[in-house]
C-alpha cells in the first residue's frame, strides 16, 4: 500500500568533537547527550533563549535540502535548499561548497523566481545543468561556474520532467509526457490542448488502469527522448521508447534513478512494464536496452518475472548492477543486488546470504565496490558490499542517510532523524571522520524544544524480537504522566524510523504534550524479508498481536506513559489497522484517528487502482479467496465498535478511494459512536498543502485532546 509513513542546539564544534564518528555510541545515547548538556550548550550559544515545543507552523517552515550532486572530481557539491520564509512564502535556489575547504562556506548560485532542480555536473565539473520553469515551461539549463547567467539548453514544446546527462556530456536523455500515437512533439501538444479545450468531459477507456494514485489517465505516457546537446538551444529529440504503451520511468514514485546511458553513450537503459492489458496487477518491471538512435528495445531481465529496477553502471563500464525481486506481483519483496559482466555476459546475484533490501546503488572508484542504502532495523543504513566476495560492511547506521556521491576516499550524504530534518554529511570509506557540511535549519531549529527519543524492543508474536520508538514529550518533567499518542505506519510493508517526515511528524505529537509510541510490527520492512512477509495474508493477526503487546511492554518500561490516556493513529493500513482495532481491540483507546483507511474490502478490491496489491497481500483475486479477505474485513466486526473516532480522507485519494470513510463515518453516525469527519477535496493519499496541513493537525490534536481530557 506504498505511500503511506538537530534539536536542541549545543555549539557545533562541542558536537563535533564529541560525536565524532564512534560506531559504539548510539542514536539513543547522542539525543540523551546532547539533552543533558542542552544547557551547556545555552552558556555558548546566543540563540533563541527558550527554545519552543515543536508545532505545526514551524514543520511547514522548515527549510528543505534537496537536488544534491557531487562533482566527478569529488571536490564539489551543488546543492538545491527550499527556503521558507516567516510568511510562508518559498523560494528555492542553488548553492555550490567547495569540500577541500576549510571553512565549508556555501556560495549561492542561482537566485530566480521558482525552483531549480535534478542537479548534474557537466563532464568537466565546469558548469551544472538543472531543471527549471523560467519561462513558464519546465526546460534544461546550463550553469557556468565561473560566473554569468544560466543558458536555456532545451527548447521543447512540452515539459522536462527529468534527465540525465551521458558522460561524455554530449548527449541527454529527458523524460516527457506523449501520446504514444504521435510522431513528434508538436503533435503531442496539439493534442493537450485540444483535450483542455474540449467541451464534453466523458473520460473513455478500454483497458485497466484508468486511474494511479491521484490522476486519472489521459491516455499520455512518459517516454524517454535523446538530444544532442552541441552548445545550440535543442528543439527535437529522438523517442527512444516511440510507440511504448507503458510509463519510463515509472509514474508516480519513481524518476531517473530508473535510466541511464551506457558508458560509452551509444545506448539508454531504462526500468519498464512490457506492453500489455495487465497492467493493473503484474509488477513485472524489466531492465530493457535501446540506441541512443532509437530503434527496437533489448530486454535485458525477461527471464526474471519479479521487478527489476535502478539500472547502475561502472564508471569503466564493465559491470552493470541493478536491483530485483523474485516474487511476481510482491511489490515489498527483498531486492536483490545483481551484477552483469558486459565482457562475458555472466550474470550473479551479489550477497545472497544479506537479509536486506536496498535502495539504491553507486559504483566506488574502484568500480568494483557499491554502496548501498537499506532500511535496517529503525534505520537507513549505508552499506559497502564487496562484488566479488560479497562481503557486506556498515558504513554509518544513525537516521536515515541517502548517498549523494562517492570520491576516492569519502561519502556524501543526506541525513535525517527524529530530530533532524535533513543535511548533508560527508564520512570516510571506512566509517570515519564523520563530518557535517550543512546547517539549512541553523536559525529555526534553534526556536524548537525537541523531545528525547529511544528505541526499545520487547517480545512480541510467537515470542519474537519486535522494535519501536518512544519519545518523550518536549516539556517533559521527571514523575508526571502524559497521555499516549500511538502512531500506527502504514504500507503496510513500512516503518516509523529514526527519520524526519513533512507530514506524520511524530515530533508534533511531542510538542502537543503527548508521549509517542510507535511499532514496527510484523510486516515492517528493515528486519529481514521473513519478518516483512509475515503479514502476507494476516494483516488482523501478527501485527494487532504486537501492537497489543508493544503498548503494554512500553508502558511497562516507562512509567511516565499514561497506558489509561491513549489514542491511536494511522494511515493507509494504519488507518485499516485504527478500524480493525474497532472491532478488535475496543477498549484499548480513549479515541482513534483513521486517515485513508480501508473499512470494506470487499469493495475495495474493485475501486483500488494497483490490483497486485491485493491480490498478493490477500491470496489472490476477491472471487477467488473471498474468505480470506472477509477474515480480515473491518466490516464484519462493526458490532463491536464503540471507541471514538475522527475519519479524515482526500477526494484524489485513488489508492483508497474516499468512500472508505465516508462508509465507516456512516455506519458511526447511524450507531450513534462519537465520530468527526474532515475531507479534502484536493488531496491524495497525502496531505500535501501547507494550509491543508496545519488544519489536520489542529483536528487531530484537538480530537485527542478532548478524550484524554488533557
Amino acid at each position: 500500500m506504498c505511500c503511506i509513513a538537530s534539536g536542541i542546539k549545543i555549539p557545533f564544534s562541542l558536537g563535533k568533537t564529541l560525536f565524532k564518528h564512534n560506531n559504539k555510541i548510539t542514536t539513543m545515547k547522542k539525543t540523551a547527550i546532547i539533552l543533558a548538556l542542552a544547557s551547556v550548550g545555552a552558556a555558548f550559544s546566543v540563540q533563541a533563549a527558550s527554545p519552543q515545543p515543536f508545532s505545526v507552523q514551524q514543520l511547514v517552515k522548515i527549510n528543505k535540502l534537496h537536488s544534491a550532486v557531487l562533482s566527478h572530481d569529488g571536490t564539489k557539491v551543488v546543492y538545491a535548499v527550499k527556503n521558507v520564509d516567516a510568511d510562508g512564502k518559498a523560494s528555492s535556489d542553488l548553492y555550490i561548497q567547495d569540500l577541500n575547504s576549510n571553512a565549508a562556506t556555501a556560495k549561492q548560485i542561482t537566485q530566480f523566481s521558482g525552483t531549480e532542480h535534478s542537479v548534474a555536473f557537466g563532464p568537466n565539473d565546469k558548469s551544472i545543468y538543472f531543471l527549471a520553469a523560467r519561462d513558464g515551461s519546465s526546460q534544461l539549463y546550463q550553469l557556468a561556474l565561473d560566473g554569468g547567467e544560466a543558458r536555456q539548453v532545451t527548447d521543447f514544446p512540452l515539459d522536462v520532467e527529468g534527465f540525465k546527462l551521458s558522460n561524455d556530456g554530449t548527449q541527454a536523455v529527458v523524460n516527457m509526457r506523449v501520446f504514444p500515437e504521435c510522431k513528434d512533439l508538436n503533435c503531442s501538444k496539439e493534442k493537450f490542448e485540444q483535450e483542455a479545450a474540449r467541451s464534453s468531459t466523458g473520460r473513455e477507456y478500454k483497458q485497466l488502469m484508468v486511474r494511479h494514485w491521484d490522476t486519472w489517465s489521459d491516455h499520455s505516457r512518459s517516454h524517454l527522448f535523446v538530444a544532442k546537446l552541441n552548445g545550440e538551444k535543442v528543439t527535437t529529440a529522438v523517442d527512444v521508447t516511440a510507440g511504448l504503451d507503458t510509463e519510463t520511468p515509472p509514474k508516480p514514485f519513481s524518476g531517473m534513478e530508473e535510466v541511464t546511458f551506457t558508458p560509452d553513450g551509444k545506448h539508454v537503459v531504462y526500468s519498464a512494464k512490457a506492453p500489455a492489458k495487465d497492467q493493473a496487477w503484474i509488477t513485472n518491471y524489466d531492465l530493457w536496452k535501446v540506441s541512443v538512435d532509437g530503434g527496437e528495445a533489448k530486454n535485458l531481465t525477461e527471464s526474471n518475472k519479479a521487478w527489476d529496477a535502478h539500472p547502475t553502471y561502472s564508471a569503466d563500464g564493465r559491470y552493470l548492477a541493478y536491483l530485483a525481486m523474485s516474487k511476481p506481483g510482491f511489490e515489498a519483496d527483498r531486492y536483490r543486488i545483481m551484477l552483469r559482466d558486459t565482457v562475458t555476459g555472466q550474470e550473479k546475484e551479489v550477497a545472497p546470504m544479506w537479509d536486506r533490501s536496498p535502495h539504491s546503488l553507486a559504483f566506488g572508484k574502484d568500480n568494483k565496490t557499491l554502496y548501498v542504502t537499506a532500511q535496517d532495523i529503525g534505520q537507513v543504513s549505508i552499506f559497502e558490499v564487496n562484488t566479488q566476495f560479497g562481503d557486506v560492511k556498515t558504513i554509518y547506521n544513525e537516521g536515515s542517510n541517502s548517498v549523494v556521491g562517492i570520491n576516492a576516499d569519502k561519502i556524501v550524504f543526506s541525513k535525517k532523524s527524529l530530530v533532524e530534518p535533513g543535511d548533508l554529511y560527508s564520512i570516510n570509506l571506512d566509517g570515519q571522520n564523520l563530518n557535517r557540511l550543512t546547517e539549512i535549519n541553523k536559525d529555526k531549529l534553534a526556536e524548537i524544544k525537541f523531545g528525547e527519543y529511544q528505541q526499545f524492543s520487547f517480545k512480541g508474536w510467537n515470542n519474537e524480537e519486535v522494535y519501536g520508538y518512544w519519545i518523550k514529550p518536549s516539556n517533559y518533567k521527571a514523575g508526571e504522566k502524559y497521555p499516549i499518542a500511538f502512531l500506527v505506519h502504514g504500507g503496510p510493508q513500512g516503518s516509523f524510523g529514526n527519520s524526519f517526515s513533512s507530514r506524520w511528524n511524530a515530533q508534533l505529537w511531542a510538542g502537543a504534550g503527548y508521549g509517542v509510541v510507535m511499532i514496527d510490527f510484523h510486516g515492517s520492512t528493515g528486519y529481514g524479508q521473513a519478518f516483512t512477509d509475515s503479514i502476507t495474508k494476516d494483516w488482523g493477526g501478527k501485527p494487532l498481536e504486537d501492537l497489543q503487546k508493544g503498548l503494554a511492554a512500553v508502558t511497562k518500561q516507562q512509567k511516565w506513559l499514561d497506558g489509561n490516556k491513549a489514542c491511536a493513529l494511522g494511515g493507509s493500513y494504519g488507518g485499516y489497522m485504527m478500524n480493525w482495532i474497532q472491532g478488535n481491540w475496543n477498549d484499548g483507546f480513549k479515541c482513534l484517528v483513521n486517515h485513508a483507511g480501508l473499512f470494506d474490502m470487499r469493495s475495495m478490491y474493485y475501486v483500488t487502482e494497483e490490483l497486485w496489491f491485493p491480490e498478493y497481500e490477500f491470496g489472490g483475486t476477491y472471487a477467488k479467496n473471498k474468505e480470506l479477505y472477509e477474515k480480515f474485513n473491518p466490516v464484519n466486526y462493526v458490532d463491536n465498535w464503540q471507541t471514538p473516532m475522527l475519519i479524515i480522507h482526500g477526494e484524489k485519494d485513488f489508492r483508497v478511494p474516499y468512500g472508505q470513510g465516508l462508509a465507516a463515518f456512516t455506519f458511526m453516525q447511524r450507531k450513534g459512536i462519537p465520530s468527526e469527519l474532515l475531507v479534502y477535496p484536493d488531496e491524495n493519499h497525502w496531505i500535501l498543502n501547507p494550509d491543508n496541513l496545519e488544519q489536520w493537525y489542529d483536528n487531530v490534536l484537538g480530537w485527542m485532546d478532548r478524550w484524554t481530557e488533557k
